[in-house]
């Protein structure tokens, strides 16, 4: 039997909002990645099958298939396809799912996925907002559900409230990402899974980023408790314990293990199982707690089973509600931080998520991880990987 593991894994420093990552167009950034993956493995892009590449909002800049451009902005030969995949927030955890499923069927040997988000250049929600071309959902939806858009930051404040989250509590999670990425970052665990990035300076010359942007230290509960809700008046959900505004890339080289071992490739990890889920679109980020319970059943795993869970802060009620439901062990989930630190470039984040995750399950001998990321309209990916 075929199976898909994972050769390499790379990711960009994630630049925050109007950061040192800004200048740089997303089909640039893209191909930074794809070069950084073809130089550490030896890979000869003529090899690859296809890119198969996740990205959410598919205009302007980021539109006219961003995975095709990425290989010729990369100068790996015409020959070689890409594809650009939306499924909102997990739209490279699905490159990823749609890559290891068609190797394991026989239709790819080598395939490179992953994705790309600029949300300093491409607006998150440019797309939905482009009301002249007409509104989304369409009028059927917007009446089954009664309301006339869908608003995750709304849909986090009724998690909130159905699970008696309180502020202090969400604050709280928030302050400790923070201080697992910056514990993960002065340790130099991010260092072998970032490609730096050189970047212009204002005089003409260029500095190398090489740590992610958002991540912070010093800041108080007060501090957190000061910052406004947008979402609702005395709500709970404040930009402090939301995912942040991000750019970033990430890659992953995927094939067999017969021709990893042709290759000289030492995988990093077997995708074991992916799954799907959906829900309520309302509430919209709880279908992680439903693909997680689909993934082990099918895996045959029990959750004491996985050593590292990585469930994407979109808010914070996102993983609280997953560990309250599924009973996992609160000290192996983010482990290095999360999307509220690290940062959040949507159609990137799932790939990146799966690189950090890789990378933490390699160093720290962990034989099974799991990885669900909650994606607009009440969907969930959840993937099962497999330490080699």
């Amino acid at each position: 039997m075929r199976d898909a593991v994972i050769v390499e894994a790379v990711r960009t420093p994630v630049g925050k909002r109007a950061g040192a990552l800004s200048g740089i167009h997303p089909v640039d950034l893209s191909a930074h990645v794809l070069t950084a993956l073809a130089r550490r493995t030896g890979l000869d892009p003529a090899t690859v099958d296809d890119v198969v590449w996740g990205c959410v909002t598919q205009i302007g800049e980021q539109a006219s298939n961003i995975g095709r451009s990425a290989v010729l902005a990369a100068g790996w030969p015409e020959e070689v396809p890409g594809v650009t995949v939306d499924r909102a927030c997990g739209s490279s955890q699905q490159a990823v799912h749609f890559a290891a499923g068609l190797v394991i069927a026989g239709q790819y040997d080598i395939v490179v996925a992953g994705g790309v988000e600029s949300m300093s250049r491409v607006r998150i929600g440019a797309a939905r907002d482009a009301v002249e071309h007409g509104r989304p959902f369409g009028p059927k939806v917007r009446r089954r559900y009664g309301v006339e858009e869908f608003s995750q930051g709304r849909g986090a404040e009724l998690i909130a409230e159905r699970y008696g989250f309180g502020r202090t509590e969400l604050d709280e999670l928030a302050l400790a990402s923070h201080e697992k990425a910056a514990a993960a970052t002065a340790g130099g665990r991010f260092r072998e899974q970032i490609a730096p990035v050189a970047v212009a300076t204002g005089d003409g010359g260029e500095r190398v980023v090489t740590a992610d942007e958002g991540v912070r230290t010093g800041s108080t509960p007060e501090q957190l408790a000061a910052l406004r809700t947008p979402f609702k008046e005395d709500g709970v959900i404040s930009a402090a314990n939301s995912s942040q505004i991000s750019d970033g890339a990430a890659a992953l080289l995927i094939t067999t293990s017969e021709l990893a071992a042709r290759y000289g490739w030492r995988p990093l990890a077997r995708v074991h199982t992916a799954v799907l889920a959906g829900g309520d679109p309302v509430t919209m980020a709880l279908a992680p707690i439903p693909a997680t319970a689909r993934a082990l059943k099918r895996a045959g795993l029990a959750i004491d089973d996985i050593g590292a869970y990585e469930i994407n802060e979109a808010f914070a009620p996102v993983p609280a509600a997953w560990l309250r439901e599924t009973g996992a062990d609160p000290a192996r989930l983010n482990p290095n931080g999360g999307a509220m630190a690290l940062g959040h470039p949507l159609g990137a984040s799932g790939a990146r998520l799966m690189t950090t995750l890789v990378h933490h399950m390699r160093d720290h001998g962990i034989r099974y991880g799991l990885q669900a990321m909650c994606e607009a309209g009440g969907l969930a990916n959840a993937t099962v990987l497999e330490r080699l």
